[in-house]
């Protein structure tokens, strides 16, 4: 037995017990791989611990998953119970991340329980030819691996060595019945070297046997191939399917054979053979033209929908977990899933108050899909149907889909369509339509990988929809919170603009105003509440309100800080703010300037010369209730711009702030003051196209004759 042994909690007695409890549950299931999770201390998330029949290169992505994931581990953790999954379909269904790496497998998943609380969770897998049952003596071998892994996961711990997963999982390869002796050894060897084009890999996808005819097909010597991986040793296999087929093959423990272009007058044949402890490889050279009448020979291994798409599908499923957006799910399918399965067209709907609408599509006129987009979910047609029913359509021919839909009309050349329910723990989501310029058959195999795709799809789609509804919801807060316009007041002339956080739910604790405090007398104010989420924007509405109804009866703006800060310390949020304020005399022409930790205001003077105006510092709101804070007094002359913004706008990762602001200034110098509009959109510069992690807010005020 080798076993592997990453870092690791706990004594190596007590694993090496565990690897002992794990062998015996693989040999006594008769399964194909198994895999161990240990549930994490600090967090809802399993890690997995150890494997048998594949390797760590293979399962990388599985380290660890969340309890809540739709993965069978997850399930039985969760539910407490064992999760059996014996039908393709229903695997294709409910676990479509897992059906992708192992079609049509049996799987089952048991929750390891330590005392009253679960500790982890034993997968198992069988191949397809698996009954579509557990079988008793199955069952009896998981009930007591899990039973005597909890006892021993409870031992350790009362120990005071608890066996918690390490940062690599263990990794336990096929037990020989026996060593060969040195004859016998000898004579296997020279027996494989006879073999046209045999080579042995790991379950690492490392080489460690290569016959003499192998390494002349490769053209490389077999010394240089000893230890390496083919698609990282031979620069023509770089691009090829070589180890996507390899990792499938390890998964799925099922054989495949592919093609492998080494030169334009030499192509190969590769076979896989997998068993537990890595992977046969048969190899032989392609004639490059075929005899009429004779055909080249295909093993009925793995049918060519299976493994055509796989590398495809596995790229698709790690691009869905980075879309953000319903239109960027309708782009990655596009780009993705129409050539997986040469399909010619694609339509995306969601389902939304009880009707069907058009979010992407590929393939398909707009005017076309039109008349479908907006059709109630009762609605006689196939999507409709497809949806409701949670069950996918699938129609070989426009013969066979006139038969069940008279009335239906052709686009194109459309010969075959896949209508595939987009749904989340019964709840629909949407629809995704595939179609086809030909008949197609959809052999059982294609049709479970479509329904394993959908699932992903469905899970993006949703994950984007609460995105985007987040978004408006928080845009909506955002609109209602400012202010729809600012006041017109004699003497001023004012621009303002709001930007919000690129990335989170788009709505910070920016804010600014313009008050009209009697005839000649107004009040500008800029402010920044800590964070970016509801509880910082609900905050803000807050404090602007109080602000405004303070400036609103005159009150001079170190005052004005002094009892806002007071309102906001009675309120108690556990955030603070930040506010610039500033009272502007029309009749007096002075300002008064009030700051609680703001940034200072850029003044451009009429003679063009620009200075940002240092201020007393005051302490930020919400800190202590007993804070005063001090008023400068300035002059206001005609031609005076004064410029507040918020912190969006001039912070930036490796940049001084001091350098940031000094460049502002120097911008708003070199700025035509001639319209106030343009000088916003001047200062904002390049903020309105780049992506941002903060909000920004503006505020500029101009005095005038």
């Amino acid at each position: 037995m080798t076993v592997v042994v990453s870092p690791a909690s706990g004594s190596a007695r007590d694993w090496k017990e565990m690897a002992a409890l794990f062998r015996h549950l693989v040999t006594d299931s008769d399964a194909s791989s198994a895999m161990l999770f240990l549930l994490s201390p600090k967090e809802p998330v399993l890690q997995l611990s150890m494997l048998y029949g594949t390797s760590w290169t293979v399962l990388s992505s599985w380290a660890r998953i969340h309890v809540e994931e739709a993965i069978p581990a997850a399930e039985a953790t969760r539910e407490r119970r064992t999760v059996w999954v014996g039908d393709p379909e229903e695997l294709a269904l409910h676990y479509p991340r897992l059906a992708l790496m192992v079609p049509e497998h049996a799987v089952a998943a048991a929750p390891i329980f330590s005392g009253a609380a679960v500790r982890g969770a034993a997968c198992l897998l069988w191949p397809p030819s698996h009954p579509g049952r557990l079988r008793t003596e199955e069952a009896a071998a998981i009930e007591t691996f899990c039973r005597r892994a909890g006892l021993l996961l409870e031992r350790s711990t009362r120990r005071g060595h608890p066996l918690l997963p390490g940062k690599r999982p263990m990794a336990l390869t096929a037990e020989r019945s026996r060593t060969p002796g040195q004859v016998e050894a000898l004579a296997a060897h020279d027996y494989a070297m006879r073999l046209p084009g045999a080579m042995s890999l790991d379950l690492e996808g490392r080489i460690t046997f290569v016959s003499d005819a192998a390494s002349d097909l490769l053209g490389v010597g077999a010394a240089d191939l000893l230890g390496a991986r083919p698609w990282e040793r031979l620069r023509w296999l770089v691009g090829s399917d070589f180890e996507d087929r390899f990792r499938a093959t390890v998964i799925g423990h099922q054989p495949a054979q592919f093609t492998v272009t080494r030169a334009p007058d030499v192509s190969l044949s590769i076979e896989l053979y997998p068993d537990a402890s890595g992977v046969s490889v048969h190899m032989a050279a392609l004639p490059q033209t075929t005899p009429a009448g004779q055909r080249h020979h295909v093993l009925p291994l793995v049918e060519a929908t299976e493994i055509k798409p796989f590398h495809q599908l596995m790229h698709l499923a790690a691009s869905l977990t980075e879309t953000v957006r319903v239109s960027d799910v309708a782009e990655t399918i596009a780009n993705q899933f129409l050539p997986a399965f040469d399909a010619t067209g694609l339509v995306l709907m969601t389902a939304s108050e009880g009707r069907l609408r058009v979010v992407g599509h590929r393939g398909y006129d707009t005017a076309f899909l039109s008349l479908f987009d907006g059709h109630s979910l009762a609605s006689d047609n196939p999507p409709a149907k497809a949806l409701t029913g949670h069950s996918p359509l699938f129609f070989t021919s426009f013969d066979e889909f006139q038969q069940t839909y008279p009335e239906s009309v052709q686009y194109g050349t459309r010969n075959a369509w896949a209508f595939l329910p987009l749904v989340i723990r019964g709840r629909p989501v949407g629809i995704l339509v595939l179609s086809f310029d030909r008949p197609r058959r959809f052999p059982p195999t294609e049709r479970n990988l479509l329904v394993s795709v959908a699932g992903l799809v469905a899970q993006a789609l949703d994950r984007a929809c609460l995105h985007e509804a987040r978004d408006d919801l928080a845009r909506t807060l955002q609109t209602g919170l400012l202010p729809q316009r600012l006041p017109a007041v004699p003497g001023l002339r004012v621009g303002a603009r709001y930007l919000p956080a690129a990335h989170g739910m788009d709505v910070g604790g920016d804010f600014y105003d313009l008050i009209r405090c009697g005839t000649a007398i107004a009040t500008a104010v800029i402010g920044d509440v800590q964070g970016h989420n509801v509880r910082a924007a609900a905050l803000m509405g807050q404090l602007r309100t109080a602000v405004h109804t303070h400036a609103a009866v005159g009150m001079r703006p170190d005052d004005l800080l002094t009892r806002t800060n007071q309102v906001m310390c009675d309120l108690d949020p556990g955030l603070f703010a930040s506010c610039l304020c500033i009272q502007l005399d029309l009749v007096r022409r002075r300002a008064l300037l009030a700051t609680a930790g703001h940034l200072p205001p850029l003044l451009r003077h009429p003679d063009g010369r620009t200075e940002a105006l240092a201020l007393p510092p005051g302490l930020l709101l919400g800190i202590v209730a007993d804070a005063h804070y001090t008023a400068v007094d300035i002059p206001l002359s005609s031609g005076l711009t004064l410029a507040l913004y918020t912190d969006g706008l001039v912070e930036a990762p490796g940049i001084d702030i001091d350098d940031a602001i000094s460049a502002l200034a120097d911008r708003l110098a070199h700025t035509p003051n001639d319209d106030i509009e343009s000088v916003t959109e001047t200062l904002l510069g390049d903020a309105s196209l780049n992506p941002r992690t903060d909000d920004i807010a503006i505020l500029l005020v101009r005095v005038t004759d």
